[in-house]
């Protein structure tokens, strides 16, 4: 199926259960390719065309993140908790071909509709759980991956059994070794949700002897309130000698200005963010 040719606009859209919203496929007029919208707004962007060509910001800083922690074109075991239209499973498969993949999405109908309005590439190796995303992970006890992505948070209105340092901690446990937990952590101006998770997270990284939180984000977020996302780093990954070397990728990568923080800046950002509130 060419990036023309999708299902007609019936088979485009669908009334999701769990959030009882309406889920659509629609066309991208600005950027091409296409735009999953849920309830109106625009939740994930895909390029048929060219998987590698990522819209939204955070989920091209963690592109960056995913190209340098592994030797290029290596394949890895990767879990990605939220789907949304599969965009970083496109991804990794066009960059890292054969890499076992594995998402879990509590809205039942939604991997269907993007899957018969947005194929994946071909050779993808994508198992599907449908179900709440702490659930089927506690399910897959002693299951191990290279990364782990959690996209699942949207500032106070985040489901408060996943915002939590006990999530953190059995998420950080299926992780290989050298692995590497990436989480969106999407919140108002005020920060107060993303400040608490970067809390979380921290604490739950100390308790498994894990080097503390790296924060990628736009700069000008650490230095006035505005609406927008970070992405957090934790795992056995971010010890290795190599870690500065990646450093300086993802902040050369971009998008600009770009910041990019280690743990010890991590805790002085948003000491300086609460003293702001």
């Amino acid at each position: 199926m060419t990036p023309s040719a999708l299902p007609p606009a019936s088979q485009r859209s669908v009334q999701l259960a769990f959030s009882d919203q309406p889920a659509w496929i629609v066309k991208d007029e600005v950027d091409g390719g296409w735009v999953l919208q849920i309830g109106g707004a625009e939740q994930s962007h895909v390029d048929l065309a060219d998987p590698t060509h990522i819209v939204h910001e955070y989920l091209l800083r963690m592109t960056h993140v995913l190209d340098a922690f592994r030797p290029a074109r290596e394949p890895i075991r990767i879990a990605h908790l939220g789907a949304g239209a599969l965009t970083l499973v496109r991804y990794v498969q066009t960059t890292r071909p054969g890499s076992a993949q594995l998402t879990i999405e509590i809205e039942r109908e939604l991997p269907t509709l993007v899957t018969t309005a947005l194929p994946l590439p071909v050779g993808t190796d994508l198992e599907i759980v449908i179900g709440d995303a702490r659930e089927e992970l506690a399910a897959m006890d002693g299951r191990r991956f290279d990364a782990l992505v959690i996209d699942v948070f949207s500032g106070e209105s985040s489901p408060a059994h996943l915002a939590s340092k006990d999530f953190y901690l059995e998420a950080l446990d299926h992780l290989e070794e050298n692995g590497l937990l990436l989480v969106n952590v999407g919140d108002d101006a005020g920060q107060r949700f993303l400040a608490q998770q970067v809390r979380d997270l921290e604490d739950a990284a100390e308790d498994r002897g894990l080097s503390g939180v790296w924060t990628l984000t736009h700069a000008s977020l650490l230095t006035r309130p505005a609406d927008g996302n970070m992405v957090l780093l934790a795992g056995g990954a971010l010890s290795s000698p190599d870690v500065e070397q990646w450093r300086t990728a993802w902040k050369r990568a971009g998008p600009h200005p770009a910041a990019v923080l280690d743990p010890d800046e991590t805790v002085e950002a948003f000491r300086e963010i609460g003293r702001r509130r």
